[in-house]
């Protein structure tokens, strides 16, 4: 069964931000070292980090008018921040994965969802 996750980072620290500024460099490496690791499980596709939220464009057609809306309709702390997909062979296995990705314990959470096969 193949597996997406969808990681929200929520008020998980992220390169760049004020939060990943106030931490150690220790623990930032370890928080990189994690991603590494998770990439690099078997059966893992990495997907792609997303930029922050309020660079979105959000897209609606209504009668017939393509509409479009600078950010997105979420709140900042559920919104998507990036993605992996997982080749598993059940759904304990994308749970247990889920648990790795840092963002899970530093604030956010991890969407798992499997996805249809044809």
């Amino acid at each position: 069964m193949k597996y997406l996750l969808l990681i929200q980072h929520g008020t998980a620290p992220t390169p760049g931000s004020p939060e990943w500024e106030g931490l150690s460099e220790d623990e930032r490496t370890a928080i990189s070292a994690a991603y590494q690791e998770v990439s690099q499980t078997p059966g893992v596709t990495p997907g792609a980090w997303m930029q922050p939220p309020e660079t979105a464009t959000t897209v609606r057609v209504q009668d017939g008018r393509t509409l479009t809306t600078d950010g997105p309709f979420v709140e900042t702390k559920e919104a998507l921040g990036g993605y992996l997909l997982f080749e598993a062979d059940d759904l304990d296995a994308a749970i247990e994965l889920a648990s790795r990705i840092p963002a899970a314990r530093l604030g956010g959470a991890i969407e798992v969802r499997p996805l249809v096969e044809r």
